[in-house]
């Protein structure tokens, strides 16, 4: 990881950094001068000297006067940085020598004889000079103009003058002169970063007692406060950040009571209905498991109680769900107003309640719960213009050490209240083990798993029965009804009868029926695309809950529309109690599905005498006599005239008529006899696979 420089750091930095690069510039500038100022002094003393002493060698070494030379040497030597003077022959032999010197022969290396001479090494410097005898001779002739005689100047070379200069010295002034500027440089230098660190220190330890107050206060710590030290604009921005803190405080201390305040009416909602302020369902299972514990480990007895309003849909349909709502909120009021302190009373859901009754027998409860009916069954709900009556249906279970777990117990108790319902409704029933209508009741919640598992799994089929002419003369078109089968898991084959009821009691059937109905269209599809000569007619049932149903209505509509031409060739069959109940819904069905030149039939009729009455409001084309008459119409003469009173009324009406369950030969030639149009049964035809129709899709 990158270090990173603080402000003070920086600050001292940006201050000094300029300096020493300036000092150093200048520094190297200066000491580059020195050294040159240094070096040139030392060539132009030892040139002036060599320069000098080659003249005044002259004489000596002309006469060969040697101890004259060694004197004038010995007085050149004198300097500090001479390390030696030699005077050499004009054959460059040495004559005269004062100290100790590295020499050349100027011969040999045949050095100049008209200047002086440098050879330069890295400690030292050797000058040699020649010695020149100048003499003046006079030309015998004398110029042709008459004027004075001319003389002419010779040189002589009589030998050489050796110096040798060291330069340990100007080295030496060299390095005394680098250290000394060095010296003043690392002063300037100290005394610009001692000034820069107080003046960096006096600005950033406001900004460092900021940093610190900002990074506690991101923390967390918004009771942090900085001192207000800082002139100019850190004091602005030191009261600035007090103010950002105080205000950061204070909305803390508002988000912290808002939060508390929410996390209470959280906790609240958690286990409280929004509606009517009963604790909920998941409250009311916490305190169940907590009785049901105390049933098992100290052996007490408590009362659970499953009620359900007796017919809130009617409310809810006429008045609105506002309406019912209100309703629910009244009916909380009256039934807490009634509670002994330690009941529990909770919505679970709808128009469902659950009351808990701790350390109470079966006895009392039932006198509880009967009052809670009573009560429920006197109060009157006023809704505008509407005044309602109320009742509730309550199932009960007793809490023992012999009960099982807390959801088996809710399960029980509903199926109890489900059996109160059917029994008739503003009653109580006590769950009992071998009670057969809870048995019946659960065997039917198992049909409603089979059912959906099916569906899932595609396990229906459709199986196809004739309807023929009574006459037994074949006509031009062919009628057969679809018949819905199931395969069990093993792949057994389950009448309708097993589980239709279920599907019916259980809002089942629209799921059912929509799964005949897009089977039934394939196979329109399929037999029209076979273009058979032979007009079919195929029937399927439709139930009272699908008939009601607009999302299947629309369904259905939107099939026909697609593809018109399937209307002919389909025959819906309504019950008679689907009808009875529907009416108006099941004209405006028929009068839709006519549009496209559908048939209808009633079927199951006389199952309900009372029903003749809206047979003339009915625009059905078939009237099949319910299988019940017809069973045993060989052996029963009441069944007889029953069937030959529907088959008369049918016919008034213009309505063909079909007799259901034909079983036997006496059956049918009684049938015949009769004048019923059409029979249907297993002695007349047994159902078969839908692909011996039409083939396979």
């Amino acid at each position: 990881m990158a270090y990173t420089f603080g402000i003070r750091t920086r600050l001292v930095g940006l201050a000094t950094l300029p300096v020493a690069i300036i000092g150093m510039l200048l520094l190297f500038q200066l000491i580059t001068s020195k050294i040159d100022d240094l070096d040139l002094s030392l060539h132009t003393r030892a040139m002036a000297i060599a320069r000098q002493l080659a003249p005044a060698v002259e004489y000596g070494v002309a006469a060969g006067n040697i101890e004259a030379l060694q004197t004038l040497l010995g007085k050149a030597a004198i300097e500090p940085d001479i390390q030696g003077v030699a005077v050499f022959s004009d054959g460059g032999k040495i004559l005269a020598q004062v100290g100790r010197g590295t020499w050349v022969d100027p011969v040999r290396d045949t050095l100049p004889t008209e200047y002086i001479h440098l050879i330069e090494a890295r400690n030292r410097l050797n000058y040699y000079a020649p010695v020149i005898r100048t003499e003046m001779a006079k030309r015998d002739q004398l110029p042709a103009n008459g004027s004075h005689a001319v003389t002419d100047m010779q040189a002589h070379l009589l030998g050489w003058v050796g110096l040798e200069v060291s330069r340990s010295a100007t080295f030496r002034s060299q390095r005394d002169a680098i250290l000394h500027s060095l010296a003043i440089l690392l002063a300037g230098l100290s005394v610009s970063l001692l000034i820069a660190w107080r003046i960096g220190r006096q600005i950033t330890r406001p900004i460092r007692d900021l940093t610190h107050t900002v990074s506690r206060i991101a923390e967390g710590h918004l009771d942090e406060r900085v001192e207000l030290s800082g002139p100019a604009e850190l004091g602005i921005l030191q009261r600035g950040i007090n103010h950002m803190a105080s205000h950061l405080q204070s909305m803390q201390d508002r988000m912290r009571e808002n939060i508390d305040q929410a996390t209470a009416r959280l906790v609240y909602q958690a286990s409280h209905d929004a509606l009517t302020g009963l604790i909920n369902r998941r409250e009311f299972e916490h305190r169940l498991e907590r009785a049901l514990h105390t049933a098992l480990q100290q052996d007490r007895k408590h009362v659970l109680c499953y009620m359900d309003l007796d017919q809130f849909k009617v409310i809810n349909d006429s008045c609105g769900h506002v309406a019912g709502d209100e309703l629910l909120r009244q009916l909380a009021l009256l039934l807490k107003s009634n509670l002994r302190e330690r009941d529990v009373l909770a919505r679970l859901g709808g128009d469902e309640f659950a009351l808990l009754l701790e350390n109470c027998s079966t006895e009392d409860a039932l006198g509880v719960a009967d009052a809670f009916r009573a009560e429920v069954q006197r109060f009157r709900f006023k809704w505008g213009d509407h005044i309602f009556s109320v009742s509730m249906s309550m199932g009960m279970v007793a809490i023992n050490r012999d009960s099982d777990s807390a959801a088996r117990l809710l399960s029980a108790a509903d199926a109890a209240c489900f059996v109160a319902k059917d029994r008739g409704r503003n009653r109580i029933h006590l769950y009992e083990s071998r009670d057969l209508d809870l048995a019946r009741h659960r065997d039917e919640m198992r049909w409603v798993t089979r059912i959906q598992r099916a569906l899932e799994a595609h396990r229906l089929h459709l199986s196809w029965q004739e309807i023929r002419n009574t006459d037994g003369k074949a006509g031009g078109a062919r009628h057969v009804e679809l018949l819905l089968r199931m395969r069990d898991d093993d792949g057994r084959e389950i009448l309708p009868m097993a589980f239709i009821p279920a599907a019916e009691r259980y809002s089942l059937m629209p799921a059912l029926d929509s799964w005949v109905i897009e089977e039934t269209m394939q196979l329109c599809r399929r037999y029209l695309s076979s273009q058979q000569d032979q007009h079919c007619l195929f029937a399927v049932n439709l139930s009272g809950a699908s008939l009601k149903d607009p999302a299947f209505r629309q369904m259905l509509l939107a099939h026909l529309q697609e593809n018109p031409a399937m209307g002919p060739h389909l025959c819906f069959e309504i019950t008679e109690t689907a009808a009875i109940g529907n009416l108006a819904v099941v004209n405006e069905f028929i009068e839709a599905m006519r549009e496209f030149n559908c048939r209808f039939a009633l079927d199951d009729f006389g199952s309900g005498l009372s029903s003749f009455i809206y047979l003339k409001n009915l625009k059905v084309d078939y009237l099949k006599i319910d299988g019940a008459f017809v069973r045993d119409i060989a052996s029963n003469p009441v069944d007889r005239s029953m069937v030959e009173a529907i088959h008369r009324i049918g016919h008034q009406m213009g309505l063909k008529t079909v007799a259901e369950y034909v079983e036997s030969d006496q059956a049918l030639a009684l049938l015949r006899q009769i004048g019923v149009d059409y029979v249907q049964g297993n002695g007349v035809h047994t159902p078969e696979p839908l692909e011996t129709l039409c083939g396979k899709s």
